[in-house]
């Protein structure tokens, strides 16, 4: 086990030791989702092959040049990530941007493999088992725990293994191009915009058919993500978002009434209670143009369970578009959504042509320029455009549709 490197002297002789060795550099951080409001990193560990393994600590780091100096020397080498979506931001945060990436999970993903987590893939690739009982520690906590720092010590130290073993399934495989490509997007991909009303997220909402009541819960949602973000606390340990609808349903009359509401499942102390309850009761005296409505306007696509009703082309062009891409996605033994995004097969399905004697070569260069504009790599285009020509020109849905509804999308966009 290497020292933990906490002084700014020591981080440049790592930057030494990285310079004698040789090939791409495996990264990985850890950060304290679920305990701060942050996502910073709080422990970041590398290797390279003769350039040791070093564990740092960026909290204790008193220059924050540093870690754009590593970032600049290193600049032209590969940097492994295992699920650099994940990593990424926070890394750019100090000031690491690679120019070059192999995500060793999308990899994985793409070269056919079903099970993808670190764990699994060093089992079944490289022989390992690793230990995973420190995946969710608090890893904010100083000191950090010898037992915590072999563990992230080992999560680094296979990354270079592991990905020469994924490289040899994409190259067998023919897909190594399709993943080079998808991690060239990743690298490429913005930031995501603010959500528009984020409080909108609350678990349980769906139950509230109250616009005074989801008043209330925009106003102590952002009074608990303030006050969270002050002291630098994951609002769910603030107060859970049980307690905000409970709040908004059952109304508590005082401020000693609404306090321990709060208090109930609340792990900190000496929180503004008394200041949120004055935006609880502004919250109720609202007018009515004041309040928020039920639902916000929709700005994109219907909801697919309305395509029936609303758009009954589209909806029999989807079912068999969707039928189209998983066989596909069977046959090039990958994930569909790896394939493609649901996203893109939706704009497809609901904006193509309906006109039944529109000629292949324009149906061809609309699904091409559609799924360019919604950011599919020329692989892709090139994989599925004539798959779904015919099912584009369908009227008739399929008489038995997927049950399963798009749920996350692991596809980089």
């Amino acid at each position: 086990m290497p020292d933990l490197v906490v002084a700014d002297s020591a981080f440049i002789e790592m930057m030494t030791a990285l310079s004698q060795g040789l090939g791409p550099i495996a990264i990985d951080a850890e950060r304290a989702s679920g305990y701060r409001y942050s996502q910073r990193a709080y422990l970041i560990q590398i290797f390279r092959r003769g350039g040791g393994l070093h564990l740092i600590d960026p909290i204790a780091l008193a220059s924050p040049k540093l870690w754009i100096a590593l970032n600049d020397h290193f600049k032209d080498c590969e940097w492994i990530i295992h699920a650099s979506s994940q990593d990424l931001p926070c890394l750019r945060e100090l000031g690491i941007n690679p120019e070059y990436l192999f995500d060793t999970e999308l990899g994985a993903r793409i070269s056919g493999c079903h099970r993808v987590g670190l764990g699994a893939l060093s089992e079944s690739l490289l022989g390992l088992q690793l230990a995973k009982e420190h995946s969710s520690v608090d890893w904010s906590i100083r000191p950090l725990k010898q037992e915590w720092l072999i563990y992230a010590a080992l999560d680094v130290d296979v990354l270079i293994d592991l990905r020469d073993a994924v490289e040899n399934l994409l190259t067998e495989s023919k897909k190594l191009p399709w993943a080079q490509a998808d991690f060239e997007q990743i690298l490429k991909n913005q930031p995501a915009p603010p959500r528009t009303d984020p409080w909108r997220r609350t678990s349980g909402l769906h139950k509230i058919k109250d616009r005074t009541a989801l008043a209330i819960i925009r106003e102590l949602w952002f009074a608990r993500d303030s006050y969270a973000q002050t002291v630098d606390v994951s609002p769910g340990r603030v107060f859970n978002d049980e307690i905000l609808i409970d709040i908004a349903v059952k109304r508590p009359q005082t401020v000693e009434d609404f306090t321990r509401f709060i208090y109930r499942r609340t792990r900190l102390e000496n929180m503004p209670t008394t200041e949120w309850f004055a935006l609880y009761q502004n919250a109720l005296t609202l007018k009515e143009e004041a309040l928020p409505p039920l639902k916000l306007a929709s700005t994109g696509l219907p909801h697919i369970k309305l395509w029936k009703e609303r758009n009954p082309i589209a909806h029999a062009r989807l079912t068999h578009a969707r039928a189209a891409i998983t066989q596909l996605a069977l046959e090039l033994n990958l994930p569909a959504e790896n394939l493609v995004s649901p996203e893109i097969i939706r704009q497809l399905a609901w904006l193509a042509p309906q006109n039944e004697i529109v000629l292949d070569p324009e149906l061809r260069l609309f699904i091409s320029q559609t799924m360019a504009t919604h950011g599919a790599r020329s692989w892709q285009i090139s994989e599925i455009v004539d798959r779904i020509l015919e099912p584009l020109r369908e009227v008739t849905p399929l008489m038995i549709e997927s049950p399963a509804e798009e749920t996350s999308e692991i596809d980089p966009q």
